[in-house]
This record gives structure tokens, sequence and C-alpha cells, in this order.
């Protein structure tokens, strides 16, 4: 029975995640600067560390919902007493289950016991002043409990412990695999998190022998050396030696057992951080507003961690931030602000809807400026601020008609004309509405096309029957899986003139190596649309000669690597392109035009302007590692799906 409703709940996912994008992961870190007294004293628990560990996760588990995992750590336990702690889970209700087994080691207390500081900092588990959490979504297919963050070292050196989560992806595991084999170490797993883990203990092993050395030769002896080792550890040091090695985009977020803590970013600023810091708490996420709620302070009061810097807790509380590797140009993933974090930011707010308001005019275009017979919605949920956008931008094209037409007739404007005007609106509709609540027992593939054509619903009578044009729009068009089984054939139902599938990102042409779950050549609808139009055209050659210059390439050890795979779409125009994937998505018995209206890059900048990373629009990669995977997903597409049938 069991094995059946797990059968319901993953394929309810995914009909219900068929065209979303998976973000790799989500991390939070939370570290009480006093007593745990003070908090209950002061909030009425000593437990204010874990419930803002709780918030924080929660309101970022868009981020992850694959597993999730939690650390802890409790300063000044006597030798003999646990002082690391970690619970991981697996599934879409993972938090609520991590948490939950952390409070059933205190159902059976008495009140006495339970709302006593002092007694939970002695004698309970998950009482500590650092915790650590992470939400988990995986771009490397590899499933179950041992792969869920928080991963763990341990030691009966409480400084040599080490507890690690991330929200990353490099693209240079195997060459960090083979520095540290080199010198004798023997991952438990080939996964990048157990061999950063790795990697990044045996620098920790090594600082703590250095200050171990040091005052053992100023004469130090016992205990006094191992106070003196855990009073004055630098993590830079580590850091020092292992993220120069890294090539690709990350947040990594540590603790030690001595009551260390540590956060990173990439050099190139890729993956997202932002900290708040006051005489209480120190608290790090990966998205702005989660801390601006659990901690209910000011947008101006958190700061973004920066490109190749780092941010450092010291076991006695002090904290400081460092450069550890100098910043690289600014590549900030600008699928953050489009789709992945939170809209309740409140530059990501302003800038989804710039997004939308970009795209009026080729909008119009679509329509033949005819707003009188077009209806406006957009594809649930993540599109809405964006539509909002595009609504906002129409009607200020039609203010603007309305004064030149008002400027014109001023003279001899009658009642009836100025009803006209007065009557020139955005007919806005809520037209498709996504329908989370379909479940099925069958997984049979024909079935399972069948039922994904019923994702979405549709609300009759909102658009006049051959007579309106429907402009939906969507934030971005990857694989087209939903377009083609699911939304264009339902929007055809209300028989609209003309259907227009707008794109408030840009054609998706590459894949990502940083974090997004999309790796493959043959997932993008974009990719498929070039290569037909190659086909078609008789330019195949455009595509072997992009493989063999791809496969010379791929022995090249040294000096720069050429993405390749931007000579399949050079010949055409993104216009094209659009066409093409027109063909391709639409679904046969279609009686309504279709266009596809998509986001120019320039558009994209304009709107996103602190956050310039494109690579899976442009193919412009900002590290050599990923100029490089692309190639080779190239060379697998045509070894597998091209040259092979």
């Amino acid at each position: 029975m069991n094995i059946v409703f797990d059968k319901v709940r993953i394929f309810a996912v995914e009909i219900n995640q068929m065209e979303q994008l998976k973000h790799e992961c989500g991390v939070a870190m939370v570290r009480l600067l006093k007593p745990l007294e003070y908090y209950h004293q002061k909030y009425g628990t000593w437990m204010y560390g874990l419930n803002k560990l709780y918030l924080l996760m929660e309101k970022q588990h868009n981020r992850g919902q694959e597993g999730a995992g939690l650390a802890c750590v409790k300063l000044e336990a006597s030798p003999g007493e646990e002082y690391m702690f970690r619970e991981r889970a697996l599934g879409t209700g993972a938090i609520t289950e991590i948490f939950a087994a952390v409070h059933d080691h205190y159902k059976d207390l008495p009140p006495g016991k339970l709302n006593d500081p002092l007694f939970a900092k002695a004698n309970l588990p998950f009482a500590g002043e650092l915790y650590m959490g992470h939400l988990r979504y995986s771009t490397t297919g590899k499933s179950g409990i041992s792969y869920v963050h928080p991963f763990l070292r341990r030691n009966n050196w409480r400084a040599k412990n080490l507890a690690l989560c991330g929200n990353f992806n490099l693209t240079n595991v195997n060459d960090i695999f083979k520095e540290i084999t080199a010198i004798g170490q023997h991952p438990r797993k080939y996964a990048d998190t157990y061999i950063m883990l790795e990697q990044m203990g045996h620098r920790l092993d090594r600082e703590v022998e250095r200050l171990y050395r040091k005052y053992e030769e100023e004469g130090l002896q016992g205990m006094d050396i191992t106070h003196a080792i855990e009073g004055h550890m630098d993590l830079s040091n580590v850091l020092k030696r292992c993220v120069p090695t890294w090539d690709g985009g990350f947040v990594i977020c540590g603790l030690t057992g001595s009551g260390e803590s540590f956060s990173v970013r990439d050099p190139w600023g890729i993956r997202p951080a932002f900290y708040y810091a006051d005489d209480e708490i120190v608290v790090l996420a990966s998205e702005r507003p989660v801390i601006q709620t659990a901690m209910n302070v000011q947008a101006g009061d958190i700061k973004e961690l920066q490109r190749g810097e780092a941010m450092f807790i010291s076991k006695d509380g002090r904290f400081r931030t460092s450069q550890i590797v100098e910043p690289e140009e600014n590549k900030a993933c600008s699928f953050e602000r489009i789709y992945f974090s939170r809209g309740s930011d409140v530059d990501i707010y302003r800038e989804r809807k710039k997004l939308g308001e970009n795209l009026v005019h080729p909008i119009l275009k679509a329509v033949d400026y005819d707003i009188k017979h077009t209806v406006f919605s957009f594809i649930p949920n993540t599109a809405e601020v964006a539509y909002f956008g595009m609504q906002e931008g129409l009607n200020n094209y039609l203010n603007k008609l309305k004064k030149e037409w008002i400027a014109d007739r001023s003279h001899l404007l009658q009642e009836e004309e100025l009803d006209q005007i007065l009557s020139m609106r955005v007919r806005a509709e809520k037209v498709a509405i996504k329908d989370i609540k379909l479940r099925t027992f069958i997984a049979e593939g024909n079935s399972r096309n069948d039922l994904a054509a019923h994702v979405y619903d549709i609300t009759y009578g909102s658009i006049e029957p051959f007579v309106d044009n429907l402009v939906v729009i969507d934030d971005s068009i990857v694989r087209g899986t939903t377009l083609k089984q699911s939304i264009i054939g339902i929007l055809d139902r209300l028989h609209p003139r003309k259907i227009v599938i707008v794109s408030s990102s840009p054609q998706v042409r590459y894949p990502d190596y940083y974090g997004i779950d999309m790796s493959r050549m043959n997932e993008f609808i974009a990719f498929k649309a070039a290569v037909a139009l190659l086909k078609e055209r008789g330019m195949e050659s455009v595509i072997t000669e992009a493989y063999w210059k791809a496969k010379k390439q791929q022995a090249k050890e040294e000096g720069p690597i050429v993405n390749y795979v931007k000579e399949i779409y050079a010949p055409f125009t993104d216009e094209e392109i659009s066409a093409k994937m027109v063909d391709l998505l639409t679904p046969a018995g279609t009686r309504a035009k279709v266009e596809i209206v998509y986001q120019t890059l320039e558009g994209l900048h304009a709107s996103c302007p602190n956050h310039p990373g494109d690579w899976y629009f442009s193919g412009d990669y900002p590290t050599q590692g990923g100029a490089r995977m692309v190639n080779n997903a190239f060379i697998h597409y045509m070894e597998e799906e091209y040259l092979v049938k």
C-alpha cells in the first residue's frame, strides 16, 4: 500500500512540475550571540534560534522540495556529552518532519524542565547556539537520505568536526577529486558535496595541527592547548586553500564542532546570499525577504554577501567578513530574478514588473495593435508579477493614445467620441487556472500524456469566440512540454482568433551548470527548433562541423574554451527560431493561429541591471568549466541522439 501511495505522490509532482525548473538549493544559518537564558527571558523561549531557523527554511521552501536537513552545535559541552546534532528527511514535507523530530526529544518533559534554559543547555539535543539548515533540489540525479545536506565529518577533536551544506553546482568535481585522492584521501562517495567535505576537512585538520604545534612550542599542555586552538581558529586559512579550486556557482556554509561558522560566495556572484547581524543574532539566507520577515527588519538592514567574500563568526561570537578570492566580473544569476527567488523582495518585484512592461510593443505588434479585441492573461503562478507590469505598460500606451486623440479633437469632441475614448481599456481576465489537485494512479505513458493535458483549466466565456485575440504571459519557456501537452490545446477551446504566448525571459538555449536543473541539450525547445531549421534548409553540415570542433577541443586542458553550440543558432534570427518553436509545439487540430513572443537580452538587462548572468540565454558562460561542459553536452547529444540514429 505504501508503494502505491508513493507512486501517486511522485506522479502528482511530475504532472504539476513537468515544465518547472528546479533550483539547486536554499541555505539558512543562525548564530546566537547571547546565552540561551537571555532569549528565554526576552522572548519567552530558549528555542528562539531554533524557531528562527524554522522560519528561514519554511519561507524558502520554494528552493527545495526533495529534502531538508539541519545541524546544530552546542557550545561548552563537557567531555562525554554530545555537542553536534543533525536531522535530515526526504520529500516535500521534509521541513516539517525534521523539526517534528527535534521536538520529539522534548515532548515527554515536564513543563518545569522544558522551560528551563539551563537544563536545556546541559541536557537537551538541539539546544545550542549555532544552527544551519538546507533545502535540497538535486541537479545530479542522485537521491536518497545520504545525499541530503548538511554533510557531517566526525572527529574526536571538536575543532576537526565539520558540518557542510550549500547552494551550488561545480563544473570541475573531477579535478578536485583527483587533487584530494592524490594526497591519500579516500572519499566514501563520488558526489560533489562529499568531495568538498573531505577537501575542506583535510585543510581544517591542517589548520588545527598548525595551531597545535604553535601552542605546544609556546609551552601549553593538555586542555590549555585545546582551548587555545578553539579560541584562535582562522577558517579563512581553510577557505583560501579550497575556494580558488572551485569552478562554478556556490554559496557554501559550514559549522565546526568547536563553534566556528562560515559562509562563502563564488567570485562571480552567481548564487545569492544575504545576512543580517545585530548584538543578539547573526542570520544568513539565500533570499533577502525571508530575513526581513523572520527578523522583522527592513531591506536596508540586510546586506548581501559579495563576490568571493566570506562571512565568519568565531567561537566567542566575533563577526567579520573577509575577501577569500578576488571578485571576478559580476555574473549574478538573472534566473534568480525572473523565476527562482520569492517575488516578495522589493527589487525582484520591481524587476519582474519591468520584464512584463518591456514586452508591450512586440505584444501589440503580434495582435496588430488591436487592443479592443484582445484579452490579456497569464500562466499561473510565477508569471503574475510580470503580468502586472505588462498591464501597466499597456495602460500607459492607451493613455498616450487617449491624449493624442483628445488633443486632435478637443475643439469638436462629441459625447459619443468621449465615451469611445473612455471605453478604451486593457481587457484583463484570469483565463488559465492551474489545477494543482490533479491526482491519478496511472503512470503509463499515453495515459500520463492525456492527464497532463488537464494540469490547467480555463475560464469559459472569458473571450468572444473567433473574434478576440488571447495573450498569455509566462516567465520562461524551456522544454515547451506544458505548452504542447496542455496550455495551447486548452486555450484553443475558447476559440480565440489568435493565441500569443509571451515569455518574460529570453529564449533558453543553453544548459546551466551552476545550480539550475537543465543540463542536456535535447531539453531545450529552442535547440530543437534550430536543429530542425538547419535540417529543413539543407544546412546539416553546420551541426556536424560544430560537433567536430567541440570534439577536437575536448582534449584541450589549457587556454580559452569556445562554446561551439552557438554555431547552431547563428544562421537564424530570434523570430525565425520562435516561429519554428510554434510549429513544434502547436498540437494537431489547433484552430487558432499561434505566435510566441520572447523577451530580448537587452530587455532582460534593462530590467535586471545588477544581475547580468545570462549564459542560459546567450551562451556566454562565466567560467571555463561551464563552456567545457556545454560542449560536452552537445557531443553527448550528437553521439547518442543524432549520429547514432
